[in-house]
């Protein structure tokens, strides 16, 4: 196992397109709405662990829980789908977040897991060990992570820009397109 410029560019630009951070900045800007904060050290460092364990062990632990692929990117489906519907409602689902722990259980559950290391991103990073060594999509995960944080952590002032009405504009029609991705997985897993 050696680096390889061209893996670690090609399981770079297969990660980026798929946990799409940029594409989830109104649910970013959501959650922060709900809960106040976001802490994007905490939300980078357990969606960095998740990525990296799934590498290592992601396979084996669903197989250990008796889990297929599939079900597993169904369950992600889901509460893609559940947040969508949120967004496009503007009904809250996931309150036991804003109760018993704010911005840092949020930062957990749905930011760090489905939002960043969702199923679709674990699934990806499983395929890419068929075709990459391990140590590009390490390096390509690490250089994701530095992306994320940095979005994360201009959340506030990519809101600043979008003002009140730009914000509440695009938290609608990204719900819609969060549902209609929840029920692509689910029919491409189904099917």
């Amino acid at each position: 196992m050696e680096l390889n410029f061209k893996e670690i560019i090609s399981v770079s630009l297969i990660l980026f397109s798929v946990i799409d951070i940029l594409g989830s900045i109104p649910v970013i800007i959501d959650i922060r709405r709900k809960t106040g904060d976001i802490h994007a050290e905490q939300a980078t460092l357990v969606s960095g662990g998740i990525m990296i364990g799934f590498l290592y062990v992601g396979k084996s632990i669903l197989n250990l829980f008796g889990v297929d692929i599939n079900s597993f990117a169904i369950a992600g489906a889901l509460i893609i789908f559940l947040i969508g519907l949120e967004m496009t409602l503007g009904r809250s689902i996931f309150k036991s977040e804003e109760s018993t722990g704010g911005a840092k259980a949020a930062s957990i559950v749905p930011l760090a897991f489905p939002v960043i290391a969702g199923a679709g991103t674990m699934t990806t990073i499983l395929s890419l060990k068929s075709q990459f060594d391990e140590i590009n999509i390490l390096v390509g995960i690490l250089l994701n992570l530095v992306f994320i944080y940095t979005v994360l952590r201009a959340s506030q002032w990519i809101e600043n820009r979008l003002g009140q009405v730009g914000a509440n504009v695009l938290r609608k029609v990204f719900g819609v397109i969060l549902l209609a991705i929840s029920i692509k997985i689910i029919k491409s897993r189904i099917g």
